[in-house]
């Protein structure tokens, strides 16, 4: 059983974040009331609130990550989770060079739909939201392999 999920991007303030509120979101839905979700980044912004466009984003969803703070992935992180879901392959390839251990439970978000999820840091909301349609997908199809 997957009971430690940890979310992982670069600065830990627009994708992950959102990640992380959906699958524990997710979650809930389905009684998994046993099972922790964190987020971080391989070059997190440590400190910085997450993006207001992720904010408005969530909100609209009935989602509050306004007092989400980045914080950066450490080897302790990587060791105490069950299953690591990253954004890129090149996320992938960090965590497993920087911890050998992590092979094995280092995969991509997008993995069933064989996608990275790219980073719409300072880009547009219309960016953040095609992000955000991908990171649902992702975490649907992950919820659906791993509970259902």
């Amino acid at each position: 059983m997957f009971n430690n999920i940890l979310v992982v991007c670069v600065g830990n303030i627009c994708r992950s974040p959102m990640a992380e509120v959906l699958f524990k979101d997710a979650l809930l839905k389905i009684n998994q009331n046993n099972c922790s979700v964190l987020s971080a980044g391989i070059g997190a912004l440590v400190g910085h609130k997450a993006d207001e466009k992720a904010v408005k984003l969530m909100l609209a969803r009935g989602l509050d990550i306004s007092g989400h703070r980045a914080t950066q992935l450490n080897t302790q992180m990587i060791r105490k989770a069950d299953l690591i879901l990253v954004m890129e392959l090149t996320h992938k390839i960090d965590i497993e060079n920087t911890e050998p251990s992590a092979k094995g439970k280092v995969f991509r978000l997008g993995e069933w739909g064989g996608y990275d999820i790219n980073d719409p840091y300072q880009l547009d909301l219309a960016a953040f939201e095609s992000v955000l349609v991908q990171i649902d997908q992702g975490v649907n199809q992950w919820v659906k392999k791993l509970y259902q």
